[in-house]
């Protein structure tokens, strides 16, 4: 089974190389894409197994990936790095996305043309099987994983509230007390 992690052949290679970088610090690779134009970047999407990276994880991934990508070299012209999380309305890349992220609104296009249509909006159903199950107006409809080429959340309140939610709470007392100098 393949995912929607690393679409193009040299993602695929990025991919071979810091994906054990990333799962050997603890986290998982969620997506990387070559990007090129005028300026050329990897970018480089990455999450904790549970949910909750933060900018000193991301600072931690891009070293360690850094100084593999030194040693291999696979980019020709000089790149930049970016290391993100996947943000609320996150790429959904690997079947098991599709059933954490049930019941939130969805955006998927599929590589075929499926009943005169590539772009479905709806509610994450799950999965079942290797399908992805998707409420649609017309009712729920199941797609196949491997058809699929494109699949993100939906910024939608009720995924604000739910990523609110999850966020860890913080308590003043679990610090220290502000010291200020006296003049």
């Amino acid at each position: 089974m393949s995912d929607l992690i690393a679409k193009a052949a040299i993602d695929k290679r990025m991919a071979s190389i810091v994906q054990p970088v990333i799962e050997d610090l603890g986290y998982e690779l969620v997506r990387i894409r070559l990007m090129t134009g005028k300026s050329t970047t990897l970018q480089i999407m990455a999450d904790r197994p549970d949910g909750g990276i933060d900018v000193n994880d991301c600072s931690k991934i891009s070293t360690e990936v850094s100084a593999v990508l030194d040693v291999e070299d696979p980019i020709e012209p000089e790149y930049a790095l970016e290391v993100s999380s996947p943000g609320m309305d996150r790429p959904l890349t690997r079947l098991k996305d599709f059933a954490a992220w049930e019941g939130f609104e969805v955006k998927i296009e599929t590589s075929e043309l499926i009943d005169g249509q590539r772009r479905f909006k709806g509610i994450l159903r799950g999965v079942e099987g290797n399908e992805v199950l998707v409420e649609i107006q017309q009712g729920t409809i199941g797609l196949d994983f491997e058809w699929l080429s494109e699949a993100k959340l939906v910024l939608t309140d009720e995924l604000v509230a739910a990523s609110q939610k999850s966020r860890k709470n913080i308590v003043e007392s679990d610090f220290d007390d502000i010291e200020t100098e006296e003049e």
